[in-house]
């Protein structure tokens, strides 16, 4: 089978290369799965730098999140061949994969596998902090990079809640977009102080902060809390820590936490977790047509995929599909 692997650490457009490699042999509780599409989140460019919360075992294949149909069942025939099914995994850039057969989820039939590929990571995060933030009808989000995947699909779960959402964004051209979405107010953080603009938008701050971003930016939107208030963050986009001000955490009872979604599953009862993901596809089924792809790549082309996946403005996901 071909995949594409990493033997050391470092930029992807460095250390990733095709190659030919024996086709794994499920164990008795896993099923073989022939990968048919895969997303590429900002996890996988980590993972493969070294900075991501999972150390790599080297070699290691890329990617966490995908689709594809069972070409081997389980010994005891929990998931039957031929099933369509998403996952997640170490190592999802290769042609099959084996999983252990309670973790694969059915695929609606009715979602495609350009929906499949990604309706696990991002959009059950973005379910998952919504629910823990504690967020009430009426109240204000705050999305930093509300352009980005995650951000697209927190917007419209937020609204059907009531939540008011204001977003940050890098370019006037997207704004339009999320206000298409629900969003509230949309702030353009190269050009507007948003410190100053979202308390003033917002009576007095937002409520709570979804932050991926991190850096400057996650600084300045720290400044738009109200009293009281909470940032969670998820991601680190910009590479670089948060700078914190005491004072204003101190002064208006500010609280920050961290979110990971591997972490709040595993806190999940079995029915919460059926909940969730009964939600969560319930909302990607209904809303499909708001499921961006920019472009789709094969293995083979994973280079230029690379490259689509760092082109700015980009609105839309990026797929490796065989």
């Amino acid at each position: 089978m071909k995949e594409v692997i990493f033997e050391n650490v470092g930029m992807p457009e460095e250390v990733l290369k095709l190659v030919d490699a024996p086709t794994p042999e499920p164990k008795s509780n896993e099923v073989l799965i022939r990968v048919t599409a895969r997303n590429i989140n900002p996890s996988d460019i980590m993972f493969i730098r070294g900075m991501y919360g999972i150390t790599p075992k080297l070699p290691s294949s890329a990617g966490f999140e995908a689709c594809g149909v069972v070409e081997k069942a389980d010994a005891e025939g929990k998931v039957a061949a031929g099933t369509r099914v998403m996952f997640t995994a170490i190592g999802t850039w290769r042609e099959f994969v084996t999983v252990p057969a309670a973790l694969v989820i059915p695929v609606p039939e009715a979602m495609s596998d350009e929906v499949a590929c990604q309706a696990f990571v991002n959009p059950v995060t973005a379910y998952g902090m919504i629910e823990k933030s504690g967020l009430k009808s009426g109240e204000w989000l705050l999305i930093t990079a509300g352009a980005s995947a995650f951000g697209k699909f927190a917007i419209q779960m937020a609204k059907s809640k009531g939540i008011k959402v204001a977003c940050t964004v890098r370019r006037d051209s997207q704004k339009e977009m999320l206000q298409n979405l629900g969003a509230d107010l949309v702030v353009n953080s190269e050009t507007e102080k948003i410190q100053k603009v979202i308390p003033q938008a917002t009576d007095g701050g937002v409520h709570v902060i979804f932050d991926a971003v991190g850096g400057l930016l996650g600084a300045k939107a720290l400044a738009s809390l109200r009293q009281g208030g909470k940032m969670m963050v998820f991601g680190l986009l910009s590479l670089e820590n948060v700078p914190m001000n005491s004072g204003l955490l101190i002064f208006k009872d500010l609280k920050i936490e961290g979110f990971w979604l591997t972490t709040w599953m595993e806190g999940l009862s079995k029915e919460e977790r059926a909940k969730a993901f009964q939600t969560v596809f319930g909302f990607l089924i209904k809303n499909s047509d708001k499921v961006d792809v920019e472009a789709k790549f094969s293995l083979e082309e994973f280079q230029e995929a690379i490259k689509a996946y760092e082109t700015g403005g980009r609105n839309g996901k990026i797929l490796l599909v065989s």
